[in-house]
């Protein structure tokens, strides 16, 4: 569960989870985290981005701010963004340095350092006016160039649960995390004991 703010490149981010070690700085964990949201918004049932509502949906619950155009244009960019990030859970490094590169470069982000609220010192990238899907681009690319700084690119994961294909980010302090949450966890391991216990029985 997310609770309370965090203020990073002109968004707020619901962050701070129970349990888990921090890895990485606080906004880039949150980034990291709002970035596998997006690609996951993605399912084979269901498109959570189909429409303008849905994207705006995304936006309030991820807290993001800045302008907005709320139309179908924005929604484009937004999903043609969220087709890009998922590359990079797929990516060895050489390509997530190409990637971010190009999305750094194509955003012409000026990263700065900057203090407000209470959270200290993190980096802006973008302005509030820069277009909705550029601000989350470059948000991603950040977080991912902070990742393969510290040659942490491992924890960018697939969900190990057969038939599920959404990202995660492992912040585990043992890098032991190989789900995308509790269902897919509890799925594969009941499938798990069922085959045993039928081996046991022939």
């Amino acid at each position: 569960m997310w609770g309370g703010t965090i203020l990073t490149d002109q968004l707020t981010v619901r962050a701070g989870r129970k349990g888990v070690k921090v890895v990485f700085a606080h906004d880039t964990d949150v980034a990291l985290a709002a970035a596998a949201a997006l690609v996951n918004t993605e399912q084979p049932d269901r498109d959570e981005l189909a429409d303008p509502a849905g994207l705006d949906a995304f936006v309030a619950s991820w807290g993001w701010t800045g302008s907005r155009r709320h139309d179908r244009e924005e929604l484009a960019r937004v999903v043609a963004l969220r087709a890009r990030l998922r590359e990079l859970w797929h990516l060895d490094e050489e390509g997530a340095v190409r990637l971010v590169n190009e999305v750094l470069q194509q955003a012409r982000a000026l990263p700065q350092l900057v203090v407000h609220g209470e959270e200290g010192y993190h980096l802006h990238a973008t302005s509030p006016q820069a277009p909705l899907a550029d601000r989350m681009a470059v948000e991603a690319a950040m977080a991912v160039a902070d990742v393969v700084r510290h040659r942490e690119l491992e924890r960018l994961r697939v969900c190990a649960a057969e038939g599920c294909d959404d990202v995660l980010v492992d912040l585990s302090k043992n890098r032991s995390r190989r789900f995308c949450d509790t269902a897919c966890a509890n799925r594969t391991h009941v499938a798990a004991f069922r085959a045993r216990r039928a081996a046991r029985a022939e």
